[in-house]
């Protein structure tokens, strides 16, 4: 996902550096004892500025004893905050999801307004300054109860107590993820014996297998509380920086964005000046620079989260509508006052700017890192392994994404050696074609791919009725 701001205040000077450390995790037996107590004290959010009338649904944005957030990290210095929502369907029986936004550093609320929450934007009844909210009829939510989490800190209003706890990479972030969900089921003991699936999109990829190995290596050594984990959800994933990454040009040929000629020509100069290497590229390799050129001019002015869609990144071109410009909507929603206390953000924290996505946290190829490393370029290897468990994984591209194109998912995944159960063939919402899919197996592993026809990256921010029907139908062991 793309980010719309570089800021996010830090806070730190606001609390004692030395606070005190939270039991450890492996008490949950006895804090599931006292658990009944601590579910009382939740911050349920009946009404939101900007929706009419009271929520429709279960909203929780934390507990009262910790300020709506959970401590991670050593001595609890990275704080989360997370936005729970019951399913709207059976929450006793009903799957639950945490669910975990790409960037990395874009916020859980950006998914849950924009991708698969229960609350759209309303954009003809809003202006910049005053944000109208509407029930999304294709909400996730009324499928599974979902944990929307702000991670790691420096997303959305998490942060961190000290300066140090801001700067995190890959293996911290997964640490701190399975660490939250750890705590989060001891206090929510009622949702423990419910299916999990550890679901999210973008370059989330990258760090969701590693959670989900955590998990299943966790509950084999009697780590408590027990999971009960069931599988994985991933859309438009980043899995590996350089395969993602240089699929980007067989992907363009194929969508007619290169000619034959100049792909055919790209091919064969690039694999003898650049060895098949488009994306670490040596700067001294004249050669390889100026074959690369010649694609950069058929490609600089397309928008890779959507092929379709206008770029809105040309200064000269006055564009009356722009993907982008929707996101401001929920920057002055997310900032505002009354919004911050009805989602008990904690006053002390006012001077923290939301943004969609913290840029210093972002995924640049190819730069320095500011706050955020990326220090694990390829999850292929977690996938083989998860590959021999007990395990069901629903994968999806948005078939206009060139930030992640489907090429490079459908490669991965085929690299895997799976048995072929199902081979490609079109699936269906309302009697149109709305993607393709194949699914996979080995022993008790199963793995659906799924393209959403039409869809950019992320496909539900594009195709919500068709990425709803694909989740339900998967859940329920539904063919799509």
């Amino acid at each position: 996902m793309k980010p719309q701001s570089e800021s996010h205040l830090q806070p730190w000077n606001f609390f004692n550096k030395s606070s005190s450390q939270i039991s450890p995790i492996w008490f949950a037996v006895f804090l599931l004892v006292v658990s009944s107590e601590v579910i009382e004290s939740q911050f349920l959010v009946k009404t939101l500025p900007g929706f009419l009338g009271e929520l429709p649904f279960t909203l929780e944005t934390g507990q009262q004893c910790a300020l709506s957030y959970i401590g991670v990290g050593e001595s609890d210095d990275v704080q989360l905050f997370y936005y729970f929502i019951e399913s709207e369907g059976n929450p006793k029986d009903d799957p639950l999801m945490l669910w975990l936004t790409g960037g990395p550093g874009c916020s859980g609320l950006s998914s849950l307004l924009y991708e698969i929450g229960p609350l759209s934007i309303d954009y003809a009844n809003s202006t910049l300054t005053k944000t109208v909210l509407k029930i999304n009829p294709f909400s996730w939510t009324k499928a599974a109860s979902i944990i929307f989490v702000d991670q790691p800190a420096g997303t959305g209003y998490s942060y961190a107590k000290t300066p140090e706890a801001y700067i995190t990479n890959d293996t911290l972030s997964t640490m701190q993820a399975y660490q939250f969900l750890r705590k989060w089921l001891v206090d929510h003991p009622k949702f423990l014996n419910n299916p999990l699936y550890v679901a999210g999109d973008s370059y989330s990829g990258i760090v969701l297998p590693m959670i989900v190995q955590e998990i299943y290596d966790g509950n084999e050594v009697g780590e408590g509380p027990k999971i009960n984990i069931k599988g994985y959800i991933l859309g438009n994933p980043t899995t590996d920086e350089s395969s993602d990454y240089n699929s980007r040009f067989p992907y363009a040929h194929r969508m007619a964005l290169l000619s034959d000629a100049i792909y055919k020509v790209f091919l064969q100069s690039t694999k003898e000046n650049c060895h098949g290497e488009y994306l670490n590229v040596d700067p001294d390799n004249s050669l390889c620079i100026n074959d690369l050129q010649v694609v950069a001019e058929c490609l600089g002015r397309i928008y890779l989260g959507n092929i379709l869609e206008p770029s809105c990144e040309i200064p000269q071109l006055q564009i009356q509508w722009c993907r982008d410009g929707t996101y401001l909507y929920s920057s002055t929603w997310a900032n505002s006052r009354d919004v911050r206390e009805a989602l008990h953000i904690h006053e002390e924290l006012n001077n923290i700017e939301w943004v969609r996505c913290n840029q210093t946290l972002y995924f640049h190829f190819g730069a320095e890192p500011i706050a955020y490393t990326h220090n694990v370029l390829s999850v292929v290897g977690y996938h083989q392994r998860l590959a021999d468990k007990n395990c069901r994984a629903l994968v999806y591209s948005g078939d206009h994404d060139m930030v992640v194109p489907y090429i490079s998912t459908l490669n991965w995944i085929e690299s895997l050696n799976l048995s072929v159960d199902k081979d490609w063939r079109p699936w269906f919402v309302n009697d149109q074609v709305a993607g393709y899919t194949m699914k996979f197996s080995k022993n008790e592993y199963r793995l659906t791919y799924a393209t959403i026809k039409g869809g950019g990256h992320t496909a539900a921010e594009y195709k919500p009725e068709e990425c709803f029907n694909m989740l339900t139908r998967w859940l329920a062991n539904n063919p799509l």
